[in-house]
């Protein structure tokens, strides 16, 4: 069983031909609502990738939450230890997205920033996943509460401890995060995954390359979520007992997979669509 312990969003996505700059309006966008956060969408992404889930989170006891829970409720992942938090909001994202994929992203926490350490170290933790859009505290008593492997997604980029790190049995992060956590990555002894967007991702043990995958080619609509995608296939890949270049050949393939689809939640990719792209399907 993962644990996942981390952000539970409500994503308003707008969807224009391109992204503005500072102080400039950009009209005629689409707008949508999806199921977000980096915590929920890696543990709906473990579930479809076949692993067994719980979330463990807060929402708002308002009308968002009910849409922000509802494709991990008909997923499958294990909401009881979701917690519904009166007096907060549920979690939102405010995202742009521009007509070749790319996106700007605010977040506004509301009650993902209430997770408490007391509501997850007494919880009984085998394997863990973890992000950095809920407390510290509360997900550091989670990974010492663990007892099988720990995976640490330290984004978005945010000052943590080497408690935290020393905790880790795989750490992933993309290029900007990477440079600002710099060498304190790698001085634990964890794996350490690198993800560079199109050109893949690298697999690092104590500052040194093990692996390096690049993606198949597809055609991308949206990145949102690619990330938390190839963060839980890596970590499902894993724990399955693959080999890291098969590992993180898996977790790239299904990264690109789900940029084919608009919205973090319903892009990410079923293990079975992971497979057919692998072995040269369509």
């Amino acid at each position: 069983m993962i644990t996942v312990v981390g952000s539970i969003n409500l994503d308003i996505v707008a969807t224009g031909p391109s992204l503005p700059r500072p102080g400039e309006t950009v009209t005629g966008a689409r707008l949508a609502r999806f199921p977000g956060g980096k915590g929920a969408n890696q543990a709906l992404a473990a579930k479809r990738l076949g692993a067994a889930v719980q979330m463990v989170g807060a929402v708002g006891a308002d009308d968002m939450a009910t849409e922000a829970l509802r494709l991990l409720q008909e997923g499958g992942v294990d909401l009881s230890q979701v917690a519904h938090i009166n007096g907060e909001t549920t979690g939102a994202a405010l995202i742009a997205v521009s007509a070749d994929g790319e996106n700007q992203i605010i977040v506004c926490p509301g009650a993902n920033n209430a997770i408490r350490p007391e509501d997850t170290a007494h919880l009984p933790i085998e394997h863990l996943m973890g992000v950095l859009e809920v407390p510290v505290p509360a997900l550091l008593a989670a990974a010492r509460a663990a007892t099988g492997f720990v995976s640490l997604n330290l984004a978005p980029a945010l000052p943590v401890p080497d408690e935290l790190l020393a905790e880790a049995d795989l750490i992933s992060v993309n290029e900007t995060e990477a440079a600002v956590y710099g060498d304190r990555l790698h001085a634990h002894g964890a794996l350490v995954a690198v993800s560079l967007g199109s050109e893949g991702a690298a697999l690092y043990r104590n500052g040194q390359e093990i692996a390096r995958a690049t993606p198949p080619k597809v055609h991308v609509v949206d990145t949102v979520g690619a990330g938390d995608t190839f963060t839980a296939a890596l970590t499902v890949a894993l724990l399955e007992g693959r080999p890291p270049q098969d590992a993180l050949a898996f977790a790239v393939t299904a990264g690109a997979l789900a940029c084919t689809k608009p919205g973090a939640q319903p892009s990410l990719p079923h293990r079975r669509d992971v497979e057919q792209l692998a072995s040269g399907g369509q």
